[in-house]
């Protein structure tokens, strides 16, 4: 979806003349935010886009994390895609294993009954790297990247 059409979306669902006055901008700006850029006539360059920009040029993903927390939520990276089809034993492996780092993490943390600011960073990394691991799984599923797990019963040798 690309930025505009989200935006128009969001301006069917709420009060485009409250959202100008709230950023003390035109209405006529707003609702051109809405629209295709197209050459030099219709739409204007929208948060959105110039927030995405932003981050490609910096490549500092902390801007997307910063929008996400104002949202209540936490950015998480997508995995590099995988080059062919993944093994589902292994990657089911992996998800179980960056879980039990992270829970190895919490209860070296919880042991004295007390959590620091510096394990309580530990355990957010663990975490950020479960989920990650985890949506890697997830979308290869959604696309079927694994490699079958055995070969089909014809093509077995007789045991």
């Amino acid at each position: 979806m690309e930025s505009h059409e989200l935006l128009r979306e969001v301006y069917r669902a709420s009060c485009p003349k409250q959202i100008a006055a709230e950023l003390k901008l035109s209405l006529s700006l707003i609702y051109k935010w809405a629209e295709p850029r197209q050459g030099r006539g219709s739409g204007a360059a929208n948060p959105l886009d110039r927030l995405a920009t932003l981050i490609r040029v910096t490549g500092d993903t902390r801007l997307a994390q910063w929008i996400c927390e104002q949202a209540g939520g936490f950015f998480v990276r997508n995995p590099r895609a995988a080059q062919g089809a993944e093994q589902l034993v292994p990657a089911t492996n992996a998800v179980v294993q960056e879980f039990a780092d992270l829970l190895s993490v919490i209860a070296t943390a919880a042991a004295d009954d007390a959590i620091t600011p510096r394990e309580a960073a530990a355990i957010r990394a663990r975490w950020e790297d479960l989920k990650s691991v985890t949506e890697g799984f997830v979308r290869c599923c959604e696309v079927g990247n694994f490699s079958p797990m055995r070969q089909p019963a014809a093509a077995r040798a007789p045991d």
